[in-house]
């Protein structure tokens, strides 16, 4: 009965974090850009819910250590679905080549420091 409530609580605490995820993301896309696409909920959702554990589990160790490791997770989601929506898919969602230091137009070193925040 004890591994069944741990389980439960693993599926309620993981369910959150997407939906977490999910409403997030694209809302700050929404507030910096004026709008979003559904992809960005999906991609939210992951970055929540494979970041969120590192990140409580090593934040008290290494607080520094945590941020950067989010950020890296963002960085690397928004690359892979760049590369699935923008270029496999050619729903040009988002390009960034305008921008210093990005990689194929996906991903931007700016950016990328902006989610240390």
């Amino acid at each position: 009965k004890k591994e069944s409530f741990s389980m439960n609580r693993t599926i309620r605490k993981n369910s959150l974090l997407f939906l977490a995820g999910s409403g997030l993301y694209p809302l700050l896309e929404v507030l910096w850009r004026g709008y979003s696409h559904a992809s960005m909920a999906l991609a939210g959702a992951f970055v929540c819910c494979s970041s969120t554990p590192y990140a409580a589990k090593n934040e008290k160790k290494k607080p520094s250590g945590a941020l950067r490791h989010g950020s890296l997770i963002i960085t690397v989601v928004e690359f892979l679905f760049g590369l699935l929506v923008n270029r496999v898919l050619h729903l040009h969602v988002w390009d960034y080549s305008a921008l210093p230091l990005n990689i194929m137009g996906q991903i931007c070193l700016p950016f990328s420091l902006i989610w240390l925040f």
